[in-house]
């Protein structure tokens, strides 16, 4: 995605259902070059068109989410995917960020990705990276498979990395997450020891939901944007967790 196609997604994502021809305004470029970016956008299922509009997909999908704040989400990733070697296991949990990363890797990467997420695993289908998805129930809303027989599949499986989402950090909670049980499945993830990295914008922190996503003492390294409150950055590194701040070019 070049930056162009990047500001009409935020421009999109920030008005909702936007005329191809104020695009065309807006971007500087024809009428022709913006519906080329558009069907590009809507292939990727970023957004979707209807006669003469782009719109933003209004739901509480991943790809709904992943409009938000965007160029920050996908910087994460980037620096996410470095982490990565070709040949490696990783796991990686659902979430926007997380949803990015995996278009990262499939354009860039030879990995075994192992994921609790359909929408991730279908982002990996057509990619060199073998997919191996957790069995279990099918959580229509988030697209995930979550409930016993997911997290015992987890439990038999093992990986160098895990990249989790969370919905909510507090110096009293912790990372918290809104569903119980997708929770649970990021819990199972966390104690299997491998390296944890938790990857997520800014806008989490501060916030506080039902579900604690296990100890702090888990997590090897916090991914976020360069946006963070410094009072976070201080309760992060008294716990002890090494906080990495990504700058979104």
């Amino acid at each position: 995605m070049n930056d162009r196609q990047q500001h009409i997604l935020q421009y999109v994502t920030d008005n909702k259902r936007v005329p191809v021809v104020e695009l065309a305004d807006v971007t500087g470029v024809s009428v022709v070059t913006v519906r080329h970016d558009l069907n590009y956008l809507e292939q990727g299922a970023y957004l979707k068109r209807e006669h003469g509009f782009a719109v933003v997909v209004d739901n509480d999908s991943v790809d709904s989410r992943m409009l938000s704040n965007f160029p920050a989400k996908k910087a994460l990733a980037e620096y996410a995917a470095s982490l990565i070697d070709d040949g490696e296991t990783v796991f990686i949990e659902n979430g926007s960020t997380n949803a990015i990363l995996a278009r990262v890797l499939a354009k860039e990467r030879q990995v075994t990705v192992i994921t609790a997420s359909v929408h991730i695993a279908n982002l990996l289908r057509d990619s060199r990276c073998e997919v191996i998805l957790l069995g279990g129930v099918l959580q229509k809303r988030s697209e995930s498979m979550v409930g016993p027989l997911a997290r015992l599949a987890l439990e038999h499986v093992h990986f160098a990395k895990a990249f989790i989402g969370i919905d909510g950090f507090h110096s009293e909670t912790g990372f918290t997450g809104r569903d119980m049980l997708r929770a649970d499945i990021v819990v199972t993830a966390l104690r299997k020891c491998a390296s944890n990295y938790v990857l997520t914008d800014s806008s989490k922190f501060g916030e506080i939901h039902p579900h604690a996503l296990g100890p702090l003492s888990l997590v090897h390294e916090v991914i976020t944007d360069s946006h963070l409150p410094a009072i976070y950055r201080q309760q992060l590194d008294t716990a002890g967790l090494r906080c990495t701040l990504i700058t979104a070019a």
